[in-house]
């Protein structure tokens, strides 16, 4: 899995060097957004299945979409948010990039779930989010970015 530290690492290799000072400092960015990172994870994973409830019933609750598919999309919306969880906990987009985004597509048309509804499930869930109330500010401008 792709971290902070190990992006910046790889890409100091792949140029045959060792990582210089603007190397570091993206790296000590990281680290300085390390604490928001673990609030947010940590607020994330005590309350997952609540999101994916209230997510739920906002996309499904106007019968918009066809309720057979509300288990599955259920599913796969409790799975992008512990990857999101993984993302925060990592300091980068790897989990999400290399297992989440990766055919996902061509699964969603194989299930028979629009897309359109996981996009207003997860446009709910970054709307939702409140300051103070689920977390701070920059906890929670750390989990809108990755949502």
């Amino acid at each position: 899995m792709k971290s902070a530290v190990t992006t910046v690492i790889t890409a100091a290799d792949a140029a045959g060097r060792f990582p210089d000072i603007s190397d570091l400092k993206a790296v000590k960015v990281s680290f300085d957004r390390a604490a928001a990172r673990m609030e947010a994870a940590e607020k994330l994973a005590s309350g997952i299945d609540n999101v994916t409830a209230d997510a739920l019933k906002a996309v499904y609750s106007d019968g918009k979409y066809d309720l057979a598919t509300r288990d599955k999309c259920a599913r796969d919306i409790n799975h992008y948010l512990r990857l999101i969880n993984y993302c925060l906990i990592a300091g980068s987009t790897g989990p999400l990039d290399e297992w989440g985004i990766a055919g996902v597509r061509e699964v969603f048309r194989t299930l028979g779930i629009p897309t359109s509804a996981y996009i207003e499930a997860f446009s709910y869930i970054r709307e939702r989010v409140c300051v103070p109330r689920d977390m701070d500010q920059q906890a929670a401008n750390e989990f809108k970015d990755l949502l």
